[in-house]
């Protein structure tokens, strides 16, 4: 419903008082071996930026809930808030956004010092739709991305049979069944410097 609609930019997640879940999916050589140990392990790289999205249907769009190549094993990595805001506070727009940075110069600087990149993406309904608000990913360079392997995760939950049951439903026209079944989704609170940090205003005018 339009009333509910979300402001333009707006970080939503399933998340706890400790804990907040983020998506990533991967070939299975990369995602069985990381759902058995509880961490991620080899083959995952510590030597590349890796992105983490809270958005369960944003996902969904990104690996063709599942089906696209190297992208079969979807996970739920529950990770701490102070990993996550960690994250936030240390990261730099994917473009220099006027009203954060105050030219081009200051965000190739910022770009230097950060450690994890933000980037907004048009968020998705459940059919892979484009809605006029967007979705946050995150990107974790390899400067942090020990932490997030190894210290920030709490759990990771094989997304597959979830997805099945989604897809399943869908398939047969069931489609207030199948919104049922998504993660359920809420605003996450922020503080104001974080806030601005990621552009996001009450004006909702700055990308």
């Amino acid at each position: 419903m339009e009333a509910s609609r979300p402001p333009r930019l707006q970080i939503r997640g399933n998340y706890d008082e400790e804990t907040i879940v983020v998506y990533q999916a991967y070939k299975p050589a990369i995602g069985e071996a990381a759902l058995a140990a509880g961490h991620f392990v080899e083959p995952f790289s510590l030597n590349r930026m890796t992105w983490i999205k809270p958005s369960f249907l944003w996902m969904m769009e990104r690996c063709g809930w599942g089906e696209k190549k190297d992208q079969e094993v979807v996970l739920g990595i529950r990770i701490t808030r102070a990993g996550w805001e960690e994250a936030l506070s240390n990261c730099v727009l994917s473009h220099p956004i006027e009203g954060v940075y105050k030219d081009r110069s200051v965000w190739l600087e910022a770009k230097k010092k950060s450690t994890t990149m933000v980037q907004w993406d048009p968020e998705r309904d459940i059919f892979g739709n484009k809605l006029s608000w967007r979705s946050i990913q995150v990107g974790i360079s390899k400067d942090i991305i020990t932490s997030y392997a190894k210290d920030w995760i709490k759990e990771i939950t094989d997304m597959r049979p979830l997805i099945k049951d989604i897809k399943d439903l869908m398939a047969k026209g069931k489609i207030d069944e199948a919104h049922e079944l998504l993660p359920k989704e809420r605003e996450y609170p922020l503080s104001e410097d974080l806030a601005k940090r990621l552009a996001i205003s009450d004006k909702d005018d700055c990308v």
